[in-house]
């Protein structure tokens, strides 16, 4: 298994980045808060949980290896692909989840693009006993990555477009949270991304 990665990044698209390693460049899946921390030309170091399959080798990239962690329990519950798997860290911290889980927190878990009640049913049933609850009490919005002021709208359309949302629904999302962004810049605070990224979904799930 390739366990991490380090090199330069050189390419960040919606949902993946290139990070050249040895002169060959790699394509990593990642979420939108692993994205947010990258910038083309710096180097990067990620862990990384690699996914065979008849047909394809896919590697995903993680900011730590608590992330990859979660990323890789969450498989184990019948129904649940990488993709699924990501767009849950997508969309959730890992400590989020963990707490989802833990707490029984359906309504959480149904968030994720994908995710029913019965779904999240099942996740709950099967990782509760596997996905310990985080050690320190975790907030609603537990913080993302800060992105400079002028990047959040970036970040947030880079996560909604990897989700599967159109560019045009993750415009229109963006217009209805900027007040929420713009209120964070005036009280002298970084909008989160993670937290900007929940609202975006809350928007487009009642479209």
């Amino acid at each position: 298994m390739i366990a991490s990665l380090a090199g330069t990044t050189t390419a960040i698209g919606p949902g993946t980045a290139v990070i050249e390693v040895g002169g060959v460049g790699v394509l990593v899946h990642c979420t939108p808060g692993t994205l947010a921390r990258l910038r083309v030309g710096e180097e990067a170091r990620l862990a990384t949980s690699l996914v065979v399959r008849e047909e394809s080798l896919t590697l995903f990239g993680f900011a730590d290896a608590e992330e990859r962690e979660v990323f890789e329990a969450v498989q184990k519950v019948a129904g649940v692909g990488p993709k699924l798997a990501l767009a849950m860290l997508s969309v959730h911290a890992p400590d989020q989840l963990r707490l989802a889980v833990a707490g029984g927190d359906v309504k959480a878990l149904t968030m994720v693009p994908g995710i029913g009640p019965k779904v999240a049913q099942r996740v709950i049933l099967e990782l509760k006993d596997k996905l310990a609850a985080p050690a320190e009490p975790v907030s609603a919005a537990a913080p993302g990555v800060p992105p400079a002021a002028s990047a959040w709208r970036d970040q947030v359309h880079t996560g909604l477009v990897g989700l599967g949302y159109s560019a045009r629904d993750a415009d229109r999302a963006i217009a209805e949270i900027a007040p929420q962004a713009d209120a964070e810049l005036a009280a002298g605070r970084q909008p989160q991304v993670a937290a900007l990224l929940k609202a975006a979904l809350r928007v487009l799930s009642v479209r």
